[in-house]
């Protein structure tokens, strides 16, 4: 097969649907480019789980006296109904024998990873440090604040059986899991995560259909062509070749454009530019290393993809 034939033939492909190769180009670079962005969310929402989820604590707060009075005058008020208060103080704020039963129980749970105890005052001393600019900090008293312990997990996965183990039990306020609230942010971004899938579905569709219906004005514009070449014997590979490299050339382009829109992304957005990753510390951005192992994935979906759309496209349409 002489290669200076294939490539002027799919030069002169690409040049007779100039218009619809632009539109397969940038259709594939659209679709590429939201393929390339949901692995990197899927994989930025996974590396921010395993950041938060392991910083993430179960908090078991204990029972002072001003939780013990207001759960006894809600009881009272109440006729043991428990309105207004936490039923576990009732008895009183919690004591020394059982702050050492709590402690000791946590310590010899096999899924608890440490166990630190917080007291009254370093409690005051931290809500001062977060709060005490607010009008309501001046008002709090450390003999209000509640004692604590802070339950870090080797499974964050697991905090229903610390919950389930400490929760209603006496001289317990208690049991708050940070991570509740941090699973209400990772279902936000993995529908949004899913709605880019979705998006990327789309166009990857469109995409097909324009390359398919290139394809098939291409073959129809050089019909003659080809009822030629077929008389003088040349195969039906030799014939399809041309049409499948003009496919593949434009989902190329496609996939070269989609991977600078994600190089774009990482410098402009995260890195410089916009500067997330300065501003907004918080969160652990992915780096270079994630984005560059991705475009590999895309250059070779961008060949495939329009390549495989075009064989089949051809045995359906290319009759000579």
């Amino acid at each position: 097969m002489r290669a200076q034939f294939v490539m002027s033939e799919i030069g002169v492909g690409l040049r007779r649907n100039l218009t619809m190769t632009f539109a397969v180009i940038i259709s594939v670079a659209l679709s590429l480019a939201l393929f390339g962005g949901s692995l990197l969310m899927s994989e930025q929402v996974g590396r921010m789980k395993g950041y938060w989820y392991d910083k993430a604590n179960v908090s078991i707060y204990l029972c002072n006296k001003q939780d013990a009075q207001e759960a006894g005058e809600a009881a009272a008020s109440s006729a043991g109904g428990g309105a207004g208060g936490v039923a576990t103080c009732r008895k009183g704020a919690v004591t020394e024998e059982q702050k050492k039963q709590i402690e000791s129980e946590l310590k010899a749970m096999s899924l608890v990873k440490s166990v630190t105890y917080e007291s009254a005052d370093e409690a005051y001393k931290h809500y001062q440090e977060q709060y005490g600019h607010t009008a309501l900090a001046s008002s709090i008293t450390p003999d209000q604040m509640q004692e604590s312990f802070r339950v870090k997990l080797k499974n964050p996965e697991k905090y229903k059986v610390v919950t389930s183990a400490f929760a209603g039990r006496d001289g317990i306020h208690t049991v708050d899991d940070q991570r509740q609230a941090i699973d209400d942010l990772f279902r936000i971004l993995n529908y949004l995560n899913m709605a880019a899938v979705g998006i990327m579905a789309i166009m990857l569709i469109v995409a097909l259909l324009l390359i398919v219906n290139t394809v098939r004005v291409s073959a129809f514009s050089r019909r003659r062509e080809t009822g030629i070449m077929r008389l003088v014997g040349a195969s039906s590979f030799y014939i399809q070749v041309p049409f499948i490299m003009e496919a593949a050339v434009a989902g190329l382009i496609g996939a070269l454009f989609a991977c600078a829109m994600l190089v774009s992304g990482q410098y402009f957005v995260i890195d410089h530019g916009v500067g997330l990753r300065d501003k907004i510390q918080l969160i652990d951005f992915m780096g270079w290393g994630s984005v560059l192992a991705k475009l590999p994935y895309v250059l070779f979906i961008g060949l495939l993809m329009p390549s495989m759309a075009a064989f089949i496209a051809l045995r359906k349409y290319l009759k000579v």
